[in-house]
Formats: C-alpha cells, sequence, structure tokens
C-alpha cells in the first residue's frame, strides 16, 4: 500500500523518517484505555511524518484491513479473551511476521500489548535484530486477587519481567510506575505519559437535556463513574461512597458509563442507579461534562485516562493518590485524593467534595486548567525522540 507523500511541513517535524511496526492487540473503534492511547500515538506518528505499518488481531469476520492510505494494516488470527468475548487475543505469529519484516524492514518495532501476539512480535523482531520498544499498560498481575486466582500474581510478574526485559526500552506512563517497575526488575525503563483530547472533552459538552434524561435537575447533584464495568475496579466502593453522599444529597444521581462482564450483574443488582452502557466520541464526552462530580475507586491502573478526561470535561476528580490521579489532582484545588486502599478516606473525600458546594464548584473551574498542559502531539514527540533514540544506539551497535 502506497503512503500519502509528505509535505515540507511534516518533513521539518521530523527528524527522520521512521518506518514503525506497532503490534497490539486492542485499536479504535475498541473503546478501552490501551485502544485509545494506541490510536493516538499512531495518529501523531503519521503527523510527524514516520510510517507506519499496524498489525493486530482480527476482531470479527466482517473485519477486514485498513484500506486508507495512511498506513498499512496487517490483521492477524486471535481467539476470543475470556470474560471479554468481544475482544480478540493475537495468537502468536512469528514466522509470519518475520516474512512480513523481511520483506518490509521496520526501523523499529513497537509493541503494546504483552500477550501472545507481542511475544512472537518481540521473538521476530530480535530474530531480525530490529530494536523493539515494550508498553507496560495493564496491571495484569493486579488483577488476580480480583477474580479468585491470587496464586498467579508472581508468575505473572515474573512473565512481564522477562517479556519487557527482551525489549530495548520498557515504556510507563507515570515516573511512580516506571521506578515501581525498575525495583520489579525490568532493566530498561522510561516514560511517556498519556495525553487527553481537549478538543473533545470540554465543560461547553454539558447536556441539560441528557441530564433530564437521568431525572436530574440544575441543582441535582450527578456522580459520575466512567470505566469497563468489571470486578477488578472496585466498583463496589463506588457505591458506598455514593450511599454517603446520598445521607445529605438524598436527591442525588450515580451514573455509569461502560460496559464490561459485571455490567448485567451491576444493573440488576442496582437497578436505582443510571446503567449508561458504553459511549463513544461526543457522547461520552457529553456523559463527562453532564455530570458534577467523578469518582474512580480503581487500585489496578496503570494510569487511568478516565482521571484526565473527567478533569477536561471539568468534573472534580475522588481517588486514590497513584497513577494519573497522583500526578494531575490536588487535594482541596481540582479534587481529593485518600490514600492507597484506603476506602474509608476515599468515602470521605467523596463526601466531603460533594457537601461543600462552593468548593466543589471552585473545583470544577480548576479541573480543567490542571490538564491545559497535557496535549497528544507533545506525548507523542517524546515517543519520537525515544524512538531515534532506540534507533541511532542500535545503529551504533551494528557498525557500518
Amino acid at each position: 500500500m502506497e503512503q500519502t507523500p509528505l509535505s515540507l511541513e511534516q518533513l521539518s517535524q521530523a527528524k527522520r523518517q521512521l518506518r514503525v511496526a506497532v503490534v497490539t492487540e486492542t485499536y479504535p473503534p475498541e473503546v478501552n484505555g490501551v485502544a485509545m492511547t494506541t490510536g493516538h500515538l499512531v495518529d501523531g506518528l503519521l503527523a510527524l511524518g514516520h510510517i507506519i505499518t499496524l498489525v493486530r488481531p482480527r476482531q470479527g469476520a466482517d473485519d477486514t484491513a485498513a484500506s486508507a492510505s495512511r498506513y498499512d494494516e496487517v490483521l492477524a488470527r486471535g481467539i476470543p479473551i475470556p470474560k471479554y468475548t468481544h475482544l480478540k487475543m493475537g495468537l502468536p505469529a512469528r514466522s509470519a511476521l518475520k516474512r512480513l519484516w523481511s520483506l518490509r524492514r521496520p526501523d523499529v518495532v513497537q509493541i503494546v500489548t504483552e500477550g501472545p501476539l507481542g511475544w512472537s512480535a518481540l521473538a521476530a523482531a530480535r530474530a531480525l535484530k530490529i530494536p523493539a520498544i515494550t508498553e507496560f499498560h495493564t496491571n495484569f498481575h493486579s488483577y488476580s486477587s480480583y477474580y479468585g486466582v491470587g496464586w498467579l500474581k508472581q508468575p505473572v510478574e515474573a512473565y512481564l519481567r522477562r517479556f519487557h526485559n527482551k525489549g530495548e526500552v520498557c515504556l510507563a506512563p507515570t515516573r511512580a510506575l516506571a521506578d515501581r517497575l525498575a525495583r520489579k526488575g525490568v532493566r530498561q525503563v522510561d516514560v511517556v505519559a498519556r495525553g487527553v483530547d481537549l478538543a473533545l472533552f470540554s465543560p461547553e459538552r454539558r447536556s441539560d437535556a441528557l441530564r433530564r434524561r437521568w431525572g436530574a435537575g440544575p441543582e441535582t447533584l450527578v456522580v459520575a463513574v466512567v470505566g469497563r464495568v468489571a470486578a477488578e475496579k472496585n466498583l463496589a466502593l463506588a457505591i458506598q461512597a455514593f450511599d454517603a453522599i446520598a445521607v445529605r444529597r438524598p436527591e442525588a444521581r450515580l451514573v455509569f458509563v461502560g460496559d464490561g462482564p459485571a455490567q448485567a450483574a451491576m444493573a440488576a443488582a442496582h437497578p436505582g442507579h443510571i446503567h449508561a452502557g458504553m459511549r463513544r466520541g461526543e457522547d461520552l464526552a457529553a456523559h463527562y461534562a453532564s455530570a458534577d462530580l467523578f469518582l474512580f475507586p480503581s487500585l489496578t491502573e496503570t494510569f487511568g485516562n478516565v482521571t484526565t478526561e473527567a478533569l477536561a470535561s471539568g468534573l472534580p476528580v475522588v481517588g486514590f493518590d497513584y497513577a494519573a490521579a497522583a500526578e494531575r489532582v490536588r487535594n482541596g484545588v481540582n479534587g481529593w485524593l485518600a490514600p492507597m486502599k484506603d476506602e474509608a478516606a476515599f468515602i470521605d473525600a467523596a463526601v466531603r467534595v460533594a457537601g461543600d458546594e462552593a468548593q466543589r464548584r471552585t473545583m470544577a473551574a480548576n479541573a480543567r486548567d490542571s490538564v491545559r498542559d497535557a496535549d497528544w502531539m507533545a506525548v507523542t514527540a517524546r515517543l519520537a525522540d525515544i524512538m531515534e533514540g532506540v534507533v541511532r544506539c542500535h545503529e551504533v551497535r551494528a557498525g557500518p
């Protein structure tokens, strides 16, 4: 497939035009943090003038490779992921990737996910002596305690350590996570943060009509929870916090936005709350902006894109003191943080922010300003610099 010719502006932005093979289990239009992040980074690399080949699992019988000339797309075989049957896990494809990359050799391989497809991509890249970058997006080892297989935590940690040590560098979204990975034995770790789409997520998307559908008037406090509806998201704590809020604000409404393996059980157990299901694009942005307070009770995130999306939408955030919340939320300024795993403190924080109308409005006014620097192009430029450095070091090692 031919690539779109570069403009002079694009050539001036790129240090050199890199051929990048991006290998990922998930990609838009799938809705999750990894897919969204990868989509933004691919768009940014293309805008900087680089050439992209995207390798991902085929997600269904009618799933076909992109025909647009922006990038090449190669579809691998996949199988349904347990508990998430609408998504596919890529099967090993070492031989196919070796053939592909022998014919169209990339300068660097970017491996987004750590499944069988990612492992075989690492093996193919090493066999062909192509430098590879890995990314740490998901705390899979932390999920084990939520699914009754806590004994898997150490084996999964060992697998992830071996996986990421086979690349040139492992990318983490925060310095705190990078330091933790280093302590766990990952040898080369660097930081590429996450951005937020400030044009999409905005307080201006607040909808009185949507609030009326929720049974909320202009003064009704609407509390939002956005994300995958699954055990590892600790959603029971959000319900406890809302119950405590409702003691003081009985008219308050709780809105869950998202889908997942626990969706049906959650809706059945709590029919009095609003279960909006999966939302995308401007519809999702309106759901954020039409709320008044955002709760993020998860303890298993590597970053938590919903945190910055909520802040960009003008919502005070209550969360735990780690990942994106630790970097972006300041107590009394744009939300409130509880110490890790301190559920009582989380509930107290939610009640505090919900109960002080004047302070909450001040926090809401500050929220968007607190993420104005989270520009996706700046994040992509950082990634491109790391790729350039990895390729340059590889060339020096290889010699003339």
